[in-house]
């Protein structure tokens, strides 16, 4: 339950609501990779200006998020954090 409040008091703030908020997450359909690379540095331009940064992307980590551009951090981004943190846990 924390965690849903949490969101809501500094998601009010990001810079990724309203018009842009398209860009943060992939289209329904298939994507060039050009598109793609594109889409992701606007949104990260979007995300390096956002008060809230810091609490977007410990809220991504904190819920595992697996999809978008959360906290100026790609998918991908994401997940290679996320396996760094496992092996140096189980190190």
């Amino acid at each position: 339950m924390e965690l849903v409040e949490t969101k809501s008091v500094w998601h009010t703030e990001a810079a990724c609501r309203g018009p842009y908020q398209a860009i943060f997450f992939p289209p329904a359909s298939s994507e060039r990779r050009r598109d793609k690379r594109a889409r992701e540095a606007r949104a990260k331009e979007i995300c390096l200006q956002c008060p809230v940064i810091k609490q977007c992307r410990e809220y991504s980590f904190e819920i595992r998020e697996q999809h978008g551009i959360w906290g100026g951090l790609t998918e991908n981004e994401r997940r290679e954090i996320f396996k760094l943190e496992q092996e140096l846990l189980s190190a």
